[in-house]
C-alpha cells in the first residue's frame, strides 16, 4: 500500500490518556505515540500500568505515567482524576487527548488548563441503569471536550447530537501487519486443518459486544459439512469462560486461541474471516483481513458498511441463520471468495493510512496549540519540548 504524504509536523507536547485496554484502543494509542515522537513531538501516555505492560508505549519513545482507569466506572475514578491532575502539573502539556468514554470522563473531571480532545472509539450499547449512566457520561464528555472526534460517521452524528461544540470524523487506521513468519501450510498444521478443510478466523476482544456466541452457534451447524471447517478465535477478555462453555455444550468446531501476536500468520492460513459484532467503528481485524485479501463476512453495523463497501458480505447483527448462510455460500464458491479477496485489497488501498491519521492530528493540535507547532527559524530541525 502506498503511504500518503504526511502533513506538517507538530512539535509540542501531548498527553494521550486511555483506560484499561487489551485491543484496538491500545494499539491506536501506541501507533500515535510512535508516529508523533518520530515527527518531533513529545508524548506522555497516561493509563493503567497493565496497559503499559501490554503495549509498551515507552518502547516507541513516549513517557508513561500510571493513571488507573478501569474499564467500568468505580469509586477509584476520583483517584484517577487526582492522579491525572498531578501528572499534568508535573509534566506540562499543550494538548490533552483522551481515547474512549472512560478516559474522556476522567479528563473532563480533571479540568485541564489545556485544550481537551476526546476520541469516541465505541458506541454505548448497554441498557438499563448502566446504559442510562453511560449516556449521561457521554453527554458530560461531549460537552466538556474542546473537540470531539468520532472513529466512524455514526459516532460523529451521535456526539454532535449530545451537544459537542465541535465534532469531527477521525478514522482510525489499523497499523500495518508485519510480514507473515510462517507459510500457509505451517499455520494450518498448527490447528490440524487438512489440505481440503476451510480455516475460518476471527480476531477480537472476547466481549459480549463482539457476539462470538453467534459465531459459535453457526459453527455448530458446520460439523455436518464435508469436510467440516475449523474455526479459531484469537483474543482475550471477560467472555472467555461463557464462550468456552458454549463451545463445549454445542460441540462446535471452535478453538479459543487467547491473545495472539501473529495475526498476519493467521490470515495467511485463513480461507475466510468473520466479524459478528453488534457494533464496530472501523474494526482493526476487518481492516487487516481486507488488506490481506482474505474474504470477509461481517455484520452491517456502525462504520463497517462504510469501511468495506461491496468488498465483503454483510449480514444483520445477532442473526445466526444469516451468518450460517453467508459462510456456507462462500465456502461453496471458490471464485466468489477469490473475487472478494481482490475487491478487499483494492478497497483497503483507498483507506486513510497511519500517516494520514497522524497528519490529521498534527493539524488539529496545531490549530489548538499553535504556539507549540515548532520553530520556524533556521534551527527548525532542533527538537522542541513543547512546554511553555
Amino acid at each position: 500500500m502506498t503511504e500518503h504524504a504526511p502533513g506538517p509536523a507538530w512539535r509540542g507536547t501531548v498527553a494521550l490518556l486511555l483506560a484499561s485496554s487489551t485491543g484496538g484502543v491500545g494499539q491506536h494509542v501506541r501507533s500515535l505515540a510512535r508516529g508523533l515522537t518520530a515527527a518531533g513531538a513529545a508524548v506522555l501516555v497516561c493509563g493503567p500500568a497493565a496497559t503499559q505492560e501490554q503495549f509498551d508505549f515507552t518502547a516507541v519513545g513516549a513517557r508513561f505515567h500510571p493513571v488507573e482507569i478501569p474499564a467500568s466506572p468505580t469509586p477509584a475514578d476520583a483517584r484517577a482524576v487526582a492522579t491525572l491532575r498531578r501528572a499534568l502539573a508535573a509534566e506540562p502539556v499543550d494538548v490533552l487527548h483522551a481515547h474512549g468514554l472512560r478516559a474522556g470522563l476522567v479528563a473532563v473531571l480533571a479540568r485541564p488548563a489545556v485544550p481537551l480532545v476526546v476520541t469516541w472509539h465505541n458506541a454505548v450499547l448497554a441498557g438499563g441503569l448502566r446504559g442510562s449512566v453511560s449516556r449521561l457520561v457521554e453527554r458530560v464528555v461531549a460537552r466538556g471536550a474542546r473537540v470531539a472526534l468520532g472513529a466512524s460517521a455514526d459516532l460523529v452524528e451521535r456526539v454532535a447530537a449530545l451537544g459537542a461544540a465541535d465534532a469531527r470524523l477521525a478514522p482510525v487506521a489499523a497499523p500495518p501487519l508485519p510480514e507473515p513468519r510462517r507459510r500457509r501450510a505451517a499455520v494450518r498444521a498448527e490447528f490440524g486443518v487438512g489440505s481440503d478443510q476451510p480455516l475460518i478466523v476471527s480476531v477480537g476482544r472476547l466481549h459480549p459486544q463482539k457476539r462470538y456466541d453467534v459465531l459459535v452457534d453457526a459453527a455448530a451447524r458446520w460439523r455436518t459439512r464435508t469436510p467440516p471447517p475449523v474455526v479459531v478465535i484469537a483474543g482475550s477478555g471477560p467472555a472467555y469462560l461463557p464462550l468456552a462453555a458454549r463451545i463445549s455444550a454445542a460441540r462446535a468446531p471452535v478453538t479459543l486461541l487467547g491473545h495472539r501476536t501473529d495475526v498476519a500468520d493467521l490470515l495467511t492460513g485463513a480461507d475466510l474471516a468473520v466479524v459478528t459484532s453488534d457494533w464496530e467503528a472501523r474494526q482493526l481485524f476487518a481492516q487487516e483481513a481486507l488488506r490481506a485479501g482474505v474474504p470477509l463476512v461481517a455484520t452491517a453495523v456502525g462504520g463497517l458498511p462504510e469501511l468495506v463497501g461491496d468488498a465483503a458480505v454483510l449480514v444483520p447483527s445477532g442473526d445466526v441463520d444469516a451468518v450460517d448462510a453467508a459462510v456456507r455460500a462462500l465456502l461453496d464458491d471458490e471464485s466468489h471468495r477469490a473475487e472478494l479477496g481482490r475487491l478487499g485489497a483494492a478497497r483497503a488501498a483507498t483507506w486513510p493510512t497511519e500517516a494520514d491519521t497522524l497528519a490529521q492530528l498534527a493539524a488539529l493540535y496545531t490549530e489548538l496549540a499553535p504556539d507549540a507547532a515548532g520553530p520556524t527559524t533556521p534551527d527548525a530541525d532542533a527538537p522542541s519540548t513543547g512546554r511553555r
